[in-house]
């Protein structure tokens, strides 16, 4: 017999025997180790059979550490093949269906294969022998080991006393390593490796490494706590300090209300926020001030309040950007059809972003009509980065205070709606939108545009300070999306800080999409009804954008669709629906009345005097009608319709205009001094003014004094000199979607917008003709009808 064959045969006289079959128990990251005890929480249902079914026959149980401790119920393959038998020494039952076992662990086993998968796994195992080497080297491994043991229980004061004693006592090579094994503070991989390494020698070595590393760690911590001991530093020393202070106020009888343990909480939160140097510095200040403060002062509670609201704001916290460029298209187009043009620009931002994380964040304005999305697509935006969001309406905000924040010398005090906001957001880097921009006033007591021309400054606003805080707050990190119907109200200083971007109103076609794709669903949940229930068909939805709606958004277009389906809700609530009701265009026109806008260009146009203008408002394009008359007089010139100046302007330039062309007209110059002409623009009651007119109105007038009809089908604008020349005009996008709208054919734009049609949209560009004019000739020629001058 060797000297191998002889120590195992020493191991299974102390150890009971081992079957060659045992249930087995998986183990969580955890490895055991022969000759350790530890006790084992035990909580699936398996185990806990288990424990019931083979204790009553045989304490002794396997254990095997699972290979991804994530596994609910691992199977034998999702072990590792090598693990320990055990004995159960003690079992203790909870309430809550768990147990905990106390196990010592015999000696190291080898899974060979399963037996029984369920209800928990048996199966076979071999016994693993340690592979021991006599001889000088050996020993010296072993001693070296039990030194180092030593070393570290001695740089370690919070270990008991009997671990030195059981290291001293432990004879063989083989149950040192796997005591210290058990004990060393490495991952599961590595002391998996401990277990299933057999040799004893190479066991000694790998442990003396791992063992060696956690001296030196110890021995460098040691001198760090030696180091930090050895002096009192200044914040031990106030600390010492502050306590005196507090037995003191304690003893006059002046800390009854805990002021001193709120000043405590209020350093610490402060502390926690991480502000700048520059404000830890003034808030030290104050601090010590409200230290020495009696909590009777009344500025004492100011003073609280003001610190409470430094210690919320998001001095340090960052959120952290979703770069993913895909992911946030998706988002883009999930929630909002079309808008490319914002789309792409926040695309652009994001590869930007990836490309230079410290980037400052963009300031945006999206322009458009009412019910174009401009204001839920911050929200989208906020969603696609993974920002916070925060809206703030700037709609009727007159005071510039609101903006900046109140001075603390005034009671009542508060800070201003940006820092309010931040405070709410929890993060330096939110998604903030000023929404209804051009809705700002200004009044006696001051003017908020002016307030937001730091904050919306990317250079300045990394020192933004509000008048309450007088503190510099960083907001280069937020991502300002403003909004506004028009930017005429907006001050220039103030529209040169934002990158504009227009969002056009929607044509009849990108309406049906969203209808279909987003208000009618979303209506349908608002009302109680289900896809079983209700459907609304697509001509259905044709006709409530046709007759029911003119607006450039959808806002009308989603309360119709709500009229719609309240309709409905009503039929199937008062059990009055069989099975799937299918709304069509005849059960439109039944639960929404008659037609509210019917399409009467042809109608409008059919006399002469009478032409179709394209004009731009702050909710989109519409169309304007202009008539003119003319009746025995004096050559008296009438303006109606409630005109601005600029309009009054336009159509007194456009009669000296025909005036000057009447010969090449055929207009009777005696005619018109004989005669009084009367422009009307209806809708009187609606204010109209702008540079757009003066084509419009040439052209009435010239239709009126010919006797030439406009073609029903046309429309036009631009303005025009007393030389006959058209100039171009803004708002192209707008009138042309307005046309399309109104059943317009054909657009007479000046030559000088032919740069503005790429802009126009596609459907647009289908279903309408564009004519470009130079001269008044070319809109007479193109718009009226053949004929001669009526007698």
């Amino acid at each position: 017999m060797t000297e191998n064959d002889a120590a195992n045969a020493t191991l299974e006289s102390v150890r009971p025997p081992i079957p060659d079959e045992l249930p087995i128990l998986p183990l969580r990251d955890l490895v055991m180790f022969p000759g350790t005890a530890a006790p084992l929480a035990v909580g699936r249902a398996s185990s806990m059979k288990m424990l019931d079914e083979s204790l009553p026959q045989n304490k002794i149980i396997g254990l095997a550490a699972q290979l991804d401790p994530q596994t609910e119920e691992p199977h034998f393959e999702q072990l590792h093949p090598v693990g320990v038998a055990a004995v159960v020494l003690k079992l203790v039952r909870s309430p809550n269906d768990q147990a905990t076992v106390l196990v010592h662990a015999l000696g190291r086993i080898k899974l060979v294969s399963p037996v029984q998968k369920t209800p928990y796994l048996r199966a076979k195992v071999s016994v693993l022998d340690d592979v021991t080497t006599q001889g000088r080297g050996a020993e010296a491994a072993f001693k070296a080991l039990r030194t180092t043991a030593n070393e570290l229980i001695a740089l370690s004061p919070d270990l008991p006393e009997q671990v030195s004693m059981v290291i001293a006592n432990l004879e063989t090579p083989g149950q040192l390593a796997d005591f210290l094994a058990a004990n060393l503070d490495v991952n599961t991989e590595q002391k998996q490796d401990l277990l299933e390494e057999l040799d004893v020698a190479k066991r000694v070595r790998a442990v003396q490494v791992l063992l060696s590393r956690q001296v030196e760690i110890a021995r460098l911590q040691a001198k760090i706590h030696q180091d930090v001991a050895s002096t009192i530093t200044d914040t031990q020393r106030k600390a010492y300090l502050r306590e005196q202070m507090k037995a003191i106020r304690k003893e006059l009888g002046e800390d009854e209300d805990g002021s001193a343990q709120q000043l405590t909480e209020l350093r610490e939160k402060i502390e926690r926020a991480k502000p700048p140097e520059i404000v830890m510095k003034e808030v030290d200040r104050d601090l010590h001030r409200l230290e020495a403060m009696h909590p009777a002062n009344p500025e004492h509670s100011m003073l609280v309040t003001y610190l409470e609201t430094i210690a919320d704001l998001p001095w340090s916290k960052l959120s952290e950007d979703q770069l993913d460029l895909d992911r946030a298209r998706k988002i883009l187009d999930r929630d909002h059809y079309d808008l490319d043009k914002v789309k792409r620009r926040l695309i652009e931002y994001l590869a930007v972003r990836k490309l230079n994380p410290t980037g400052r964040g963009p300031i945006l304005c999206l322009v458009g009509p009412p019910g174009v999305g401009k204001t839920s697509l911050g929200e989208s935006i906020a969603h696609a980065l993974g920002r916070q969001f925060v809206r703030m309406s700037l709609g009727g905000v007159r005071d510039e205070a609101e903006m900046r924040g109140h001075r603390r010398t005034y009671i009542g005090a508060m800070p201003g709606r940006i820092i309010q906001e931040m405070r709410r957001a929890g993060t330096r880097n939110p998604v903030l939108m000023l929404d209804e921009i051009d809705k700002l006033g200004a009044d006696f007591r001051g003017d908020p545009a002016s307030a937001l021309l730091e904050i919306l400054d990317p250079r300045q606003n990394h020192t933004f300070t509000d008048h309450y805080l007088d503190l510099p707050f960083d907001l280069s990190q937020v991502i300002f999306i403003a909004t506004a119907n028009y930017m005429d109200p907006v001050p220039p200083a103030l529209r040169d800080r934002m990158e504009v971007i227009e969002v056009p109103g929607y044509t009849d076609k990108e309406k049906l999409q969203i209808a279909r794709r987003y208000l009618v669903p979303r209506q349908m949940k608002e009302n109680g009804l289900k896809k079983s229930q209700c459907s609304i068909a697509l001509p259905a939805l044709r006709r409530i954008i046709d007759a029911y709606t003119r607006e450039a958004g959808v806002r009308t277009l989603e309360r119709q669709i709500g009229a719609v389906c309240r309709g409905v809700a009503a039929k199937v609530a008062g059990g009055k629906a069989k099975g799937r009701l299918s709304v069509g265009v005849e059960d439109v026109t039944e639960l929404l009345g008659p037609a509210m806008f019917e399409r009467e260009i042809a109608q409008r146009v059919a006399s002469p005097g009478v032409v179709t203008g394209l004009a731009w408002t702050p909710t989109g394009g519409d169309v304007l009608f202009i008539e003119a008359t003319r009746f025995a007089g004096k050559g008296h010139f009438q303006l109606t319709g409630q005109l601005g100046d600029v309009m009054k302007e336009s159509a007194h330039t456009a009669l000296s205009l025909l005036k000057s062309r009447a010969d090449k007209l055929g207009i009777d110059a005696k005619a018109m001094t004989e005669t009084d002409v009367h422009v009307h623009v209806p809708a009187g009651a609606v204010p109209k003014d702008g540079p757009s007119a003066g084509v419009a109105m040439y052209t009435a007038m010239a239709s009126l004094m010919t006797g030439r009809t406009c073609r029903a089908n046309v429309a036009m604008t631009g303005e025009i000199t007393l030389r006959g020349l058209v100039l171009p005009i803004g708002g192209v996008k707008e009138k042309t979607l307005a046309a399309m709208r109104a059943g317009i054919r054909t657009v007479i734009l000046p030559e000088r917008n032919r740069k503005d049609l790429p802009d126009v949209t596609d459907e647009a560009k289908k279903k309408l003709k564009f004519i470009f004019a130079k001269t008044v000739d070319d809109v007479l020629e193109a718009a009226l009808l053949p004929g001669k001058m009526r007698k």
